[in-house]
């Protein structure tokens, strides 16, 4: 699932190709959007809330200003193309929604979800999120009350609940868990410092959202750039010791988590115990440890 570096940067573009153009044409294929019509409207612009992306139209005739919601779950995407252009080769039936510009048409292809409400109440799909790690109002302070406020919760489901931070997917949460030495079962209680932790871990997003590849360890080499997820079955790039990968949360919504078992301390006790291959090979692991930086910010 496309994390919030993902989520702001395609923000940032549908805002730069469709903010201040009047929409010429809209086709919104959602069973309850089918009969909405957005043409007509300026588009005063597109931001991310955590995960979620909300695209602002203005007020039309004796129509109130509203807030195009979607979100990208799993498969989901937003991507920009010339009007009159085909510029993508995504099939046609997945495609979700088609806003189009004179200059730019936006097309959403496999959008987890999709909602149409007025501007003043998109409280109601987005005001459960906690503190954004990429928006104007982040708040560290709040973010770190949140996080703290149930010692006893596993840190990483802590990372993944988007009510207490809003952003953070599989990824920077089994890199955020490396950095701070902990499993991802750990209870919140044993971060020595959740000042630092809840800095690191917006750190590691904000100096990701400007580019493609995420990178956590500094590293831009391929296979090189980061510590721990997807990692599993290969040698830690620090001490060597082999990666693994047990779920987290309960099922349905169990989600996977990496960790090196040399390098970070506290349970794992959904992990089996059994050998893991590296994922998408049979072959035997290889690498070489190298030093990580210590998550630890100067204060």
């Amino acid at each position: 699932m496309p994390e919030g570096d993902v989520v702001w940067r395609t923000a940032q573009r549908l805002d730069k190709a469709l903010s201040g153009r009047e929409l010429l044409t809209s086709d919104l294929r959602w069973p309850s959007l089918a009969t909405v019509d957005l043409s007509g409207r300026p588009v005063l612009g597109t931001v991310s809330a955590g995960k979620h992306l909300l695209t602002r139209l203005a007020a039309h005739g004796e129509d109130p200003a509203l807030t195009l919601h979607s979100h990208l779950r799993m498969e989901g995407s937003w991507y920009v193309e010339r009007t009159g252009e085909r510029g993508h080769r995504r099939s046609a039936s997945g495609t979700r929604a088609v806003l189009v510009t004179r200059d730019w048409t936006a097309v959403g292809h496999k959008l987890g979800m999709l909602d149409v409400v007025p501007t003043d109440r998109e409280h109601e799909l987005v005001g459960h999120l906690g503190p954004d790690l990429l928006g104007p109002g982040w708040d560290p302070a709040e973010a770190e009350r949140r996080l703290t406020e149930d010692p006893g919760r596993e840190l990483g489901a802590a990372l993944l609940d988007q009510r207490v931070l809003a952003g953070v997917g599989t990824f920077y949460m089994a890199e955020a868990c490396f950095l701070a030495r902990l499993t991802p079962w750990s209870p919140v209680a044993d971060v020595e410092d959740p000042t630092a932790f809840v800095a690191l871990v917006h750190r590691l997003l904000d100096v990701n959202k400007e580019r493609v590849d995420q990178v956590t360890t500094g590293d831009l080499r391929r296979g090189r750039q980061n510590f721990a997820h997807a990692r599993s079955g290969l040698p830690c790039l620090r001490c060597a010791a082999t990666v693994r990968v047990a779920p987290i949360g309960t099922p349905p919504k169990d989600r996977t988590a990496f960790y090196c078992p040399g390098c970070q301390r506290g349970p794992a006790p959904t992990d089996d115990g059994r050998p893991q291959r590296p994922l998408g090979s049979s072959g035997r692991p290889s690498g070489r440890a190298v030093p990580a930086r210590s998550y630890r910010t100067r204060r």
